[in-house]
């Protein structure tokens, strides 16, 4: 009987039933899978460092290491492992992509991974172990012959293999392109042999090394050893390790963010809806009870009715949490467009399941607590109708400005403040469905801003061209740079406090480089001082008209600089005219030349060119998963008002039934009693707007200090985000307000007058 009467009960409140499942099945679902996307990244890319023995430190020497400078590091104590290493960017003969061509001593440090073809021959004269990435998206397979030009060199090889590497994990020629592109950019190991075969001799400009030493400790003992200053990089400096962490830690912030106000949001609907269906209930519960059922039978069935939900919900949950995973993380995923894995598994992590049970076992809890309740006293006393707690006269219905109110505007009043946990549950819903429009939107926003100052308004060149800084003198590099009527800068490492940064010289005469300020303007350089970038100014306190002193690597040279103000930048760099550097006694290196030139003719002085549109293409890319995500947000921020408000409304109109059958008595048209729902919803629509425009633009800035710090973005929200948040959210309200006001035209008044009070 009872198993009947639970299928009689679902169906009377399907609409409750089957929002109660979707809230639960959405909450689960963003729990499991922002939780499942920042974890298996973490396993899927330690499988790939593991795998390939990435390097912990990389010691570069622009002089190049010997052999014996190998052994002296491998004999510190602590150093596991460690090999020479050489990557250059080299030219496609016939083509203008770019190639980073590496050699590598000992596979077990900084080695590659075979996808296709020989396996790697470190004693091979002519074979070249190709991206599998960059050979699929240019149509090279193995066998295939490729010539590669780095200056006046050209080498030829065969494609023997095709290959992932855990140092090139994110393939980008620098930190000016935030998405790879294999269409121009990949690539290639040769061996040692065929190295020296190409240039006759070894050349070796780092050194790669695997300990657990920490790397104060290890620099210490790198320069006592090589008795010299170099520059040393900390895995955590590289890009392929800084930026998969970099995702992680932010998919932690997410998962920290979103799922709890899904989940928030679903457990505080249960808690409302099942007490509301349990007080509609009581009057059958005191049937139940007065033919014979034990309040633990009766108890049982109210809370099989809360479990049922919570299990179907949980179960359609996980599926879309691993639904959301695979979008995230496969072979044809957004993530897989950034990041070269070899394996895209999906992992979930162990407290997931953990807090899915706590959560099964706290829907059970509502639903049994919710029963209880009604089955408090005798038999008889559970038989009357639930009555509301009886509502107190407000002081605020003493004011005249509530006496000037219409009939509506007192009548939802009062029924709001007489029912505080659902005009909450609707308010927080509102709220969370302008946080995530605002957050979505503005995130847009935001990064067409910082792609139009960084980018459009910046780059105003067609190429930048790379020079050979081991054959140009700086005089020679002014001569080109007036022959492609561009500017020149002169960009070098150097040890700031006990970090590394860019220091960058630059000549500006054709207006090809511009620098964002902090605002949305562009600074001018001047010959007074340095400019440092934001995260520089912040971590050492700086302020214009305070000194700081660097010191390039390799040299024992130290320079003091004054800083003339803060600029926003893609590195960490300070920035400065060639007319200061010179004042300073600082003996630069010009190594870039910008031109608006698109034709860059081949020059024993040019390593490589640049051109912007290739920079520009990786943005397409990137803003392509920026418009998913952001319909993804907007997608689930309807769903998520949709279902918060029917349920709500849904629940308002059965608690005020008989409310309803009294104003039809007394001839209130059914437009009219329709107007009086909607209103209310719309009365706390505005308040959750408000609230929610403030509470969006916070969520977004605090992302974007946490997240995205090394871009130095400037939150931007613009006019149309606002009105489109606000037009969605008050559509929502008002296509609900419209569906639950339809159930008017059913109301029995007879039917619901006849009951007691």
């Amino acid at each position: 009987m009872l198993r009947r009467k639970l299928f009689r009960t679902m169906l009377r409140y399907k609409a409750q039933f089957i929002s109660m499942i979707i809230m639960i099945a959405l909450g689960v679902g963003v729990f499991i899978g922002f939780n499942m996307e920042w974890y298996s990244l973490e396993v899927d890319t330690n499988e790939i460092f593991e795998a390939t023995g990435f390097a912990d430190y990389r010691i570069f020497s622009e002089a190049g290491f010997t052999k014996a400078d190998l052994e002296k590091i491998l004999a510190i104590d602590g150093v596991e492992d460690a090999t020479r290493y050489l990557s250059v960017n080299t030219t496609v003969q016939g083509d203008t992509d770019v190639i980073a061509l590496t050699v590598n001593e000992n596979m077990n440090v900084s080695g590659l991974l075979l996808m296709a073809g020989e396996p790697y021959d470190p004693e091979s004269q002519d074979g070249i172990w190709l991206s599998d990435q960059y050979a699929e998206k240019n149509g090279v397979s193995v066998g295939d012959e490729l010539t590669l030009t780095y200056k006046l060199l050209s080498l030829k090889g065969t494609v023997k293999g095709l290959v992932k590497s855990s140092e090139y994990m994110i393939c980008i020629p620098d930190e000016t392109q935030l998405m790879p592109d294999y269409t121009s950019y990949g690539f290639a190991f040769i061996s040692p042999a065929m190295l020296k075969k190409a240039i006759f001799f070894e050349f070796y400009a780092q050194i790669n090394v695997r300990t657990g030493m920490e790397k104060a400790e290890f620099v210490a003992a790198a320069e006592e050893t090589l008795s010299k200053t170099t520059l040393i990089l900390g895995k955590d400096e590289t890009v392929s390790w800084a930026e998969t962490q970099g995702e992680i830690e932010e998919g932690k912030t997410m998962g920290s963010i979103l799922p709890v106000l899904f989940l928030a949001i679903a457990v505080l609907t249960m808690v409302t809806t099942m007490h509301r269906i349990t007080a509609n209930e009581k009057t059958q519960i005191g049937t139940l009870k007065a033919l014979g059922f034990h309040n633990r039978r009766i108890i049982t069935h109210y809370t099989v009715y809360a479990l049922t939900i919570g299990i179907i919900g949980s179960l359609l949950g996980v599926g879309l949490g691993y639904l959301l995973g695979w979008y995230i993380l496969s072979p044809g995923g957004a993530m897989a467009t950034y990041i070269d894995l070899p394996s895209w598994a999906l992992h979930t992590p162990l407290f997931c399941w953990a807090v899915l049970g706590f959560i099964l076992i706290f829907l059970t809890l509502i639903g049994f607590l919710s029963v209880r309740k009604m089955l408090a006293g005798t038999a008889a006393d559970a038989l009357r109708p639930y009555t509301p707690r009886k509502m107190r006269h407000l002081a605020i219905e003493e004011t005249k400005l509530f006496k000037s109110l219409d009939f509506g505007s007192k009548w939802n009043l009062r029924d709001s403040l007489r029912h505080k946990s659902r005009s909450f549950m609707t308010l927080f819903g509102i709220i969370g469905c302008m946080i995530l429009l605002v957050g979505g939107l503005g995130m847009k926003d935001t990064m067409d801003a910082f792609i139009e100052s960084f980018y459009n308004q910046s780059i105003r060149y067609e190429n930048r061209v790379n020079l050979d800084t081991e054959s140009v003198t700086n005089e020679e590099a002014e001569t080109l740079a007036a022959e492609y009527q561009g500017d020149w800068s002169a960009i070098a490492s150097v040890q700031l406090g006990d970090a590394p940064a860019s220091l960058e010289v630059y000549h500006i005469t054709q207006d090809l480089v511009r620098f964002p300020d902090e605002g949305t303007g562009y600074i001018e350089l001047n010959d007074e001082g340095a400019w440092v970038c934001a995260r520089i100014a912040k971590k050492h306190q700086l302020q214009a008209g305070d000194s700081i002193a660097v010191s390039p690597y390799g040299s024992d040279e130290s320079y003091t600089l004054r800083v003339a103000g803060v600029t926003r930048a893609m590195t960490e760099s300070i920035v400065m005219t060639d007319a200061y550097a010179r004042s300073v006694g600082y003996d630069y290196q010009i190594n870039t030349i910008y031109t608006r030139e698109t034709q860059i003719e081949a020059n024993k002085h040019i390593l490589n060119a640049q051109s912007k549109q290739a920079i520009m293409d990786s943005f397409d890319t990137f803003m392509e998963l920026m418009n998913v995500m952001v319909f993804l947000l907007v997608v689930a921020a309807v769903v998520l008002g949709v279902v918060v408000l029917y349920n709500l409304g849904v629940m308002s109109y059965t608690e005020r039934y008989r409310e309803m059958a009294t104003l039809k008595v007394l001839g209130f048209k059914d437009r009219k009693i329709g107007r009086l729902l909607i209103s209310q919803n719309l009365w706390l629509t505005v308040i959750g707007v408000v609230i929610g425009l403030f509470a969006g633009w916070g969520v977004l800035k605090y992302l974007l200090e946490a997240l995205a710090g090394e871009y130095e973005l400037i939150l931007v929200i613009g006019p149309v985000t606002y009105l489109v948040s606000i037009l969605l959210t008050f559509g929502v309200s008002l296509i609900v307000g419209l569906m639950v006001a339809r159930k008017n035209k059913h109301i029995d008044m007879v039917a619901a007058l006849k009951t007691e009070e």
